[in-house]
């Protein structure tokens, strides 16, 4: 036989049981609204004997503005009584676990979670005067099977921001706190982003939410980092900032750590290196060929670099529709691998002698950021200088008819006029090769 309160009287039949906190004097049950058969979730909050009705008395605004929250995430609170050792709040039930049993996401899941999450406490935050849950872990996060995320548990959520009433029923969990509540200062908008950071690092690692104090050192910081080698470093860092001891060092509010969150790669991806990050080349011959290499590689393990060189168009070179380049080649041109050495060749007798060229590589690939841009820059060959060349043909012929006049042989004027032009142009024919 069951030992459930009896609360026919008030219109509520009781199920079972859904989870306690003994030593907070509170149970939650599963239990149907006789007047419309339909489940709700009965919380039961049991004051010690010497309490007195004070600590109701001190709670009923907050119970008022709580049972005026109207967000899908949160699941509506219907009703609220007395008892004769307490008072029991009445709330909508959703049929979804949470997140303190034991299931397996992946980081994208967890990542749709975080930002479910965040669009609950938007909400909140923009109440008048905001609303500051205390006490999000695991236990108080359901998700469905299609992960339909609710906050639930409010308890007695503060409202508005200042310090924590030392009465408070419901004063949080260890763990999950911030520092700042744990020793009773002033909470702000950036308070409940340490339980919902807490509350990922469980999900992300497998710790349970007992065990969280195996990863919290004495200063309060949250050592998780090498219990996910596989997320992405943005993601890394943005859960490392959501549990930062001092409230400063957190993001301010739900709304700007949200727009920090959506852009993440929540998956560990490559970072590509290149060196070096700028090429030069000078020609000393026209129309040589000039080569340089490029090392490309992948400073993040258990990842692998894939992508594609590309050349960044420029106006005063040729459009080609297979992505190729009139004059400089990239080779490989495709990359798979942490550690590639890539050859760029640069054809300069297709470019202007003595001129200086700027034109801009690009590796795209899985890495973040997705492209690598490097810059080339290419100085060709000064043209040759041409020399004059002398007129030997001509002085050679006023060589000649100078010596046959100066002699007077007039027999040999035919002979000395064909011999010298014919030295004349074996010696032009020499100069011009």
């Amino acid at each position: 036989m069951n030992q459930f309160p009896d609360f026919q009287p008030r219109g509520y039949d009781i199920q079972r049981e859904l989870g306690h906190n003994r030593s907070g004097g509170r149970v939650t049950y599963l239990a149907t609204q006789l007047d419309t058969q339909e489940p709700v979730v009965l919380k039961q909050f049991q004051f010690a004997s010497t309490a007195g009705w004070s600590v109701y008395d001190a709670y009923e605004r907050e119970i008022q503005v709580l049972q005026g929250l109207n967000y899908p995430g949160i699941p509506h609170y219907l009703n609220s009584f007395e008892t004769d050792d307490g008072f029991c709040l009445v709330q909508e039930y959703k049929n979804a676990p949470s997140l303190a049993k034991t299931r397996r996401f992946d980081p994208e899941e967890v990542k749709h979670i975080a930002v479910s999450l965040l669009e609950i406490l938007i909400y909140l935050q923009n109440r008048i005067p905001p609303v500051i849950h205390r006490d999000i872990k695991p236990e108080n996060v359901l998700v469905s099977e299609d992960l339909q995320v609710y906050l639930v548990d409010f308890g007695f959520a503060r409202i508005g921001e200042g310090e924590v009433a030392a009465s408070s029923v419901v004063k949080g969990t260890l763990g999950f706190m911030p520092p700042e509540q744990l020793f009773n200062r002033q909470l702000t908008e950036a308070s409940d982003l340490y339980g919902v950071g807490a509350t990922l690092i469980c999900l992300l690692t497998g710790t349970k939410s007992n065990d969280i104090g195996d990863l919290i050192d004495d200063n309060y910081c949250i050592h998780f980092k090498p219990l996910v080698p596989k997320l992405s470093l943005p993601w890394i860092a943005w859960l490392d900032k959501m549990v930062q001891p001092v409230p400063a060092n957190r993001y301010p509010n739900a709304k700007v750590a949200l727009e920090a969150l959506k852009p993440i790669d929540v998956n560990r991806v490559p970072a590509a290196n290149a060196i070096p990050e700028a090429v030069i080349l000078q020609a000393s011959q026209l129309g040589e060929t000039l080569t340089a290499t490029v090392m490309l590689s992948n400073s993040i393990p258990d990842t692998v670099l894939m992508g594609r060189w590309e050349f960044v168009s420029h106006p005063n070179d040729l459009p080609n529709s297979l992505g190729k380049h009139p004059w400089i080649h990239v080779s490989p041109d495709r990359i798979e691998g942490n550690r590639t050495l890539c050859k760029i060749k640069v054809e300069t007798h297709q470019l202007q002698a003595n001129a200086l060229y700027r034109r801009q590589l690009r590796f795209c690939s899985n890495a973040e950021p997705e492209t690598l841009s490097i810059d080339l820059t290419v100085k060709t060959a000064p043209a040759p200088i041409r020399v004059p060349i002398p007129p030997f043909r001509r002085i050679f012929v006023l060589f000649a008819v100078a010596m046959l006049l100066s002699f007077g042989v007039d027999t040999w004027w035919g002979t000395t006029l064909f011999l010298a032009r014919s030295i004349a142009h074996s010696i032009d024919k020499l100069w011009s090769m």
